[in-house]
């Protein structure tokens, strides 16, 4: 039994979840599932990336604490992941007192190691507001393109990256006035020093594709990381310095840490044995491209430095569009999880992403007139639609029973197939696993097509071949159901309370149900409307 430790990227808390951050969680939760399903000791783990100065700001605009207005977006995006069948063993927070212990304990150790340097730099500072202004606090002209309206770190235009002070006529985003220069001393962390052996960590923990991205970045050289900010600002007060605070991409990743050291204290799981060094234990990030340069290179030299275990791989995935548009509120493909939650059940999403997912870096696209069309065909057309048939003949004239006997050789091709099932979903291969599916439920569906159950009932409704029939395909639901498991729990859920059986394992795969007595059939899925996609655009 592996023993395997799982993180999705932490959705930062100033704001609801979104249909890409579903994406993410449902990629990580389908493979988390699948661990679970053949037995794996696999655990899942998420939190609230709590700190920072837009939820400072967002909690001076309604006047409320921070840390108030955190405890209410924690509790929003817990809902929402739950209602979406993500099964998180634990969600928290990275405003935590174990994840203040934890920065404060590796801040120290990075000190002993000398791998802290302080260096006295210019920023943009808004007067007015009296504060220091990130990246995301200034807008002006992009430097290379003289493209306008471009945040302080980079062009959507041209895609240049710089620095806020390189813009022309920037202007705070937060007074929208003109910001001036002023120094200040921050705290840098020595990332260079880890070249080689982030190089060398890579090789075996990275997609092709991220690795030739970073790359390009170790070909220009790493620089250190700046991993201080300063007063007014929401977060962790750096020790000995109280004018000082973490950068919130410090005291992130390591937010991982903290919200398995809360659930060790609520279990009887072992800090050390998933974090030391070494550790025979497997640990695995699942993190969208735009924020790899945080996981691939500052967060696994931390660890380095402070003598943690580096991740076993980290798993990055593409952005999520909708109708072949950037998801935008200004072009309306802007979808809330709640939004389409309130419309829609979860098991369709997660069905029509895991059918597109692969192990690329690829962008999806969610075309809702694929969707639509792919949902009522596969799930409800194919899958549904053998029990349906099925059930319908045993209720009539069998009391519901299943057969005593069956013809296991009919279920040959199905084992044969579950082998490359195995690799499909140990690989992150969501997308050919639907497909080997979706071809055996076509088998499925053509061995009752050929032998016609409706025409027998028409010449003897009790003929025992019907029964044989029904058997035959209710197990061949069975195990399809078995094989998409992972993607579709709600579904499987209601098909394993149908069938009247304990929840399926991989091992269940070898075994038929017969001599069984089955519930009666009620519908387990609805047709996709096309009023129910409208309802998705139709909220503020």
């Amino acid at each position: 039994m592996r023993k395997i430790l799982v993180t999705v990227g932490l959705p930062y808390a100033n704001g609801s979840l979104h249909l890409g951050h579903t994406l993410e969680h449902i990629q990580a939760d389908i493979w988390v599932r699948w661990q679970k399903l053949c037995g794996n000791d696999c655990i899942f783990i998420c939190g609230d990336d709590a700190h920072g100065t837009p939820i400072m700001l967002s909690a001076q605009k309604q006047n409320i604490s921070p840390e108030d207005f955190i405890t209410k977006i924690k509790t929003e995006h817990e809902k929402d992941c739950a209602d979406f069948l993500i099964d998180f063993d634990n969600y928290y927070t990275t405003h935590s007192v174990e994840n203040q212990d934890l920065v404060t304990s590796i801040y120290r150790q990075l000190q002993t190691n000398h791998d802290i340097d302080q260096h006295t730099i210019e920023q943009l500072y808004d007067a007015q507001a009296q504060m220091f202004l990130p990246d995301r606090f200034v807008k002006g002209t992009c430097p290379r393109c003289r493209a306008e309206n471009q945040y302080g770190d980079s062009c959507e235009a041209c895609g240049t990256t710089y620095s806020p002070a390189e813009l022309i006529n920037p202007l705070s985003v937060i007074s929208n006035t003109t910001p001036i220069k002023k120094t200040s001393v921050h705290y840098f962390f020595k990332l260079e020093k880890y070249a080689a052996l982030l190089q060398q960590w890579m090789k075996q923990a990275l997609q092709p594709e991220i690795i030739h991205k970073l790359n390009e970045w170790f070909a220009v050289g790493l620089k250190p990381w700046d991993i201080s900010r300063d007063e007014p600002y929401f977060g962790f007060q750096i020790p000995d310095h109280p004018n000082k605070y973490f950068y919130v991409w410090l005291d992130a990743p390591i937010g991982y840490m903290a919200s398995f050291k809360n659930l060790c204290s609520k279990t009887k799981l072992d800090f050390a044995e998933y974090w030391r060094k070494n550790s025979p234990t497997e640990l695995y990030h699942f993190v969208g491209k735009d924020i790899i340069y945080f996981h691939a290179l500052f967060w696994p030299a931390i660890l380095m430095s402070v003598n943690y275990r580096e991740p076993t791989a980290i798993f990055t995935h593409g952005f999520l569009t909708i109708n072949g548009q950037k998801m935008s509120k200004s072009r309306g493909t802007f979808i809330t999880t709640r939004a389409y939650l309130n419309q829609l059940k979860p098991d369709y999403l997660r069905y029509y992403l895991a059918a597109k997912l692969t192990d690329s870096v690829d962008d999806i696209d969610l075309s809702f007139s694929d969707f639509i069309s792919r949902v009522n065909s596969d799930l409800v057309g194919k899958i549904v639609n053998i029990a349906s048939r099925c059930a319908s003949f045993l209720s009539k004239n069998f009391n519901n029973k299943l057969a005593a006997t069956c013809d296991a050789q009919l279920f040959a091709n199905f084992l044969r197939e579950a082998a490359s099932l195995e690799t499909a979903y140990e690989k992150r291969e969501f997308g050919s696993a639907v497909r080997i599916i979706m071809a055996l439920a076509d088998q499925a569906n053509q061995y009752i097509d050929q032998k016609k159950p409706w025409t027998l009932s028409k010449q003897s409704p009790t003929n025992s071949e019907i029964q044989q029939i029904c058997t035959v395909g209710l197990n061949f639901f069975r195990l399809l159901i078995l094989f998409l498991k992972p993607i579709v729990p709600q579904l499987a859920k209601d098909s394993e309370n149908f069938l009247g059986i304990k929840p399926l394992t991989w091992n269940d795969r070898t075994s038929l149900l017969l001599d069984h007595q089955i519930n009666a059939f009620k519908p387990l899925l609805q047709r996709i409307e096309e009023a129910q996609i409208k309802g998705l655009f139709s909220h503020e």
